[in-house]
């Protein structure tokens, strides 16, 4: 039994000497008068809460493979989950880890998110459920008292910390060690938090893989509520969309997202229509967080960068992808992005006999994803802060390193029948194995003392493969003229 300031808890029994503590409420459901608020701190309980299963999912469409699906009326969705070795010599390090899933679906409840190998190298693990879609990212008109703030996701985020600061030292864990880890949608949320005054000093450390930009300008999230509300038949006032049902946002947003993937004249959205995402507000957010890295604003938190080498080809295989079957099509997609001029012609040239198709995925997880994760850690090391860099490269047997390949292997969880697809389809080797014990090591390493394993700097990079390697130029294009070609792109919050 575990006390919280909220009450006390009762997890799992010890398993291989790790307890799971599951499902423990960090704020109030927010939902009725809290619904679109800020998150507000959890009503203490009486007698002790069994925490022994997860919480439920935030509002979403999706069914993941192995992981629970949202439930209509299931309101208690800010929850956490702690793994923690049933013994600890003293205080350990925390790692907090923040799911993706473009900030419109997922949980903490994906089998390859369970902390069990990690906790094993000698780390308390807390994962998390926050708001998402319109619940956490949609903006929604205020009333001029500042009721229903922007970016609620973040927010969120931010209580489950100061849970932590507040009751993981029952647990094991020392409140002033902490290391904030995420993957796409979560490692952009934990760059936001390295540059947002309500989080200072909740976390020393960050761990990004694959981060992606940019962020959304205010205009663009005023523009998408405005077409959800419209699908879903209610004004774009606070008042009404307050009174809209969770499920008939999320219809109304599944809606316009195949609108706009439909639409060739809908902008970026067309090209990716992920309607939801942090809001440069000026407040909350107060910039796009890779320009207020490179100022400087999180140059006291340590930073470890992490991209696939072929990010782009997971969307193709999952069917998310816009047809790009000619090259007029391509040159449509690079102007819509705003990429430089000649910039398409450059990479038909580095990937000789590459068609459109794949001069697009190429192109796109790259700009989301590759080059994105490099100026971070880029501006990162210009500021003064001290960073690490490197890239999953995985490829045996034809498997493609792309998007979410690495987050088993660094779990620890290569062996889960969910993944299977993520890392190529086939029973995990030996090799494998071994690599997700080096990934997980490095994990633990980074969130015990700042040290994964390898030199901090931008020019050192790791490179995650069977074996691996460390090289100045280690990707499945030559680092250092790819990212020339990127030299004249800048990234700035999205409007259209």
């Amino acid at each position: 039994m575990y006390r919280t300031t909220s009450g006390r808890v009762r997890g799992r029994a010890p398993a291989d000497g790790i307890v799971a503590v599951l499902g423990v409420p960090y704020a109030e459901p927010p939902f009725g008068e809290n619904r679109f608020r800020a998150p507000r701190p959890r009503t203490p309980w009486s007698g002790v809460r069994d925490c022994t299963e997860f919480g439920p999912v935030a509002p979403q469409s999706a069914e993941l493979p192995g992981a629970p699906s949202w439930s209509p009326g299931d309101e208690d969705v800010l929850t956490l989950n702690i793994w923690a070795p049933e013994a600890a010599p003293g205080p350990l390090p925390v790692l907090v880890w923040l799911h993706g899933g473009a900030y419109t679906f997922g949980s903490s409840a994906q089998p390859d998110f369970d902390g069990t190998a990690p906790a094993r190298t000698g780390l308390v693990v807390v994962t998390l459920n926050y708001r998402l879609g319109f619940e956490g990212f949609g903006h929604v008109p205020d009333d001029g008292r500042g009721a229903f703030p922007p970016n609620r996701g973040l927010l969120d985020q931010i209580a489950a910390l100061e849970w932590v600061r507040d009751n993981i030292a029952a647990f094991g864990g020392a409140p002033d060690n902490v290391t904030v880890a995420g993957q796409s949608a979560g490692a952009t949320a934990a760059v936001c938090l390295m540059v947002m005054d309500a989080a200072r000093g909740l976390f020393r450390r960050v761990i990004a893989h694959s981060a992606v930009g940019s962020c959304f300008a205010p205009e663009l999230a005023e523009r998408v509520t405005e077409r959800v509300a419209a699908a879903a038949g209610v004004p774009a006032t606070g008042p009404a969309l307050a009174g809209a049902s969770p499920q008939a946002l999320v219809r109304a947003a599944d809606a316009v997202a195949e609108e706009c993937r439909t639409d060739p004249g809908a902008g970026s959205l067309h090209w990716d229509p992920v309607l939801y995402g942090p809001v440069a507000d000026g407040h909350v957010l107060r910039g796009e967080p890779l320009d207020l890295v490179a100022a400087g604003a999180a140059r006291d938190i340590g930073l470890l960068v992490c991209h696939t080498t072929e990010e782009y080809w997971l969307m193709d295989a999952v069917g998310a992808v816009s047809d790009v079957a000619t090259d007029e099509r391509l040159h449509r997609f690079a102007a819509d992005l705003g990429l430089p001029a000649g910039l398409v012609e450059e990479y038909r040239a580095l990937l000789p006999g590459a068609g459109p198709h794949e001069l697009h995925l190429a192109l796109y997880g790259d700009l989301l994803f590759g080059e994105y994760s490099s100026r971070l850690a880029d501006a990162h090391e210009a500021a003064g802060g001290r960073v690490f860099l490197s890239r999953f490269d995985r490829k045996d047997a034809g498997v493609r390193a792309w998007h979410c390949a690495d987050v088993p292997f660094a779990f620890g969880n290569v062996d889960e029948e969910c993944v299977r697809f993520l890392i190529g389809g086939a029973e995990p080797g030996a090799g494998d194995r071994a690599l997700a014990r080096r990934m997980t090591a490095a994990w633990g390493g980074f969130a015990t003392s700042g040290d994964p394993g390898w030199r901090p700097g931008t020019r050192d990079i790791r490179v995650w493969g069977t074996p691996d390697r460390t090289a100045a130029s280690g990707h499945w294009r030559d680092v250092e003229a790819l990212r020339a070609l990127w030299a004249a792109y800048t990234y700035r919050p999205v409007r259209s």
